[in-house]
């Protein structure tokens, strides 16, 4: 069975985070393991009260995890949200020692290194400190195989004002890494997610939902991951999971939902059902 390393949040009562994470690999026959960079209960979003892993905590944690021989079994790594500079650097040297580990019998004939740059979002701007959303970008970003920002992100790393997908094309281009981009601009009344590598951008586009739940780019992000593990072509595991978000998000709504109903809709993240617009550009 393939094996995931997920560096994030967890939240016991939310969808959203690496606890969200957990759930999305899970459908896809992906073994994951969490090791969290903060605890709640519920979303900060509705008033959660949290615990932020302290860095000897959280070293000793992915030690334990190096210990086991899981470095070298581990065919992705996801990393998410950091609330200290410590963190970050914890997780950078992780992600080289799981790419220098001793490779057992894996699914992969290399680990898979995807960065979610968890930094912040319109219009509120940065939520985490300064001095981490700088670890970040100076730290993992460059170690990514693949990043996953939101549109707000990219710009923030790129340092650049993004108003079309073109432009958030071109952003993610000068970054030096492929991308795949959430809450990409698209058509009237449309939300889009947006594939960049050297050679193609895709724009997969649905209908925007009002008051849909948060964790949208977390369950991106572990689908995206969990089809480049299986072995897709990257545009075809984008397309994927730009279906398997729209149908989520389409579910949360019609059930009235807070969170999005990952579990019970597992098999649509895998074989998802929903039509996305899909522009070239």
């Amino acid at each position: 069975m393939p094996l995931a390393l997920i560096l994030s949040s967890f939240v016991a009562a939310s969808r959203i985070g690496g606890a969200a994470q957990q759930y999305v690999l899970a459908a896809h026959r992906i073994d994951p393991v969490l090791a969290p960079t903060v605890m709640f209960g519920r979303t900060p979003a509705r008033g959660g009260q949290g615990e932020v892993t302290q860095p000897e905590v959280f070293r000793r944690m992915l030690g334990d995890i190096e210990a086991d021989a899981l470095f070298g079994m581990v065919d992705l790594i996801i990393t998410g949200h950091f609330s200290s500079v410590d963190q970050v650097e914890i997780a950078a040297g992780v992600v080289r020692r799981v790419r220098e580990a001793k490779r057992e019998p894996t699914w992969g004939a290399r680990p898979l290194v995807l960065v979610d740059p968890v930094l912040g979002d319109a219009p509120k701007g940065l939520y985490v400190r300064p001095d981490v959303a700088g670890a970040v970008a100076g730290q993992l970003v460059p170690l990514a195989d693949w990043i996953t920002p939101n549109l707000w992100e990219l710009g923030f790393l790129t340092g650049r004002e993004i108003a079309t997908a073109a432009q958030a094309r071109d952003a993610a281009r000068a970054l030096g890494k492929p991308a795949l981009v959430t809450s990409a601009p698209a058509g009237p009344d449309e939300i889009g997610l947006l594939y960049v590598d050297k050679e193609e951008a895709v724009l997969f586009a649905h209908p925007r939902v009002a008051n849909a739940p948060n964790g949208t780019g977390d369950l991106v992000t572990a689908s995206f991951g969990a089809g480049l593990v299986e072995g897709k072509d990257p545009r075809d595991a984008a397309e994927r999971t730009a279906r398997a978000a729209a149908e989520i998000v389409l579910a949360a709504g019609l059930w009235k939902s807070k969170e999005l109903p990952i579990v019970a809709m597992a098999d649509r993240l895998v074989n998802p059902t929903a039509q996305v617009r899909i522009e070239a550009l």
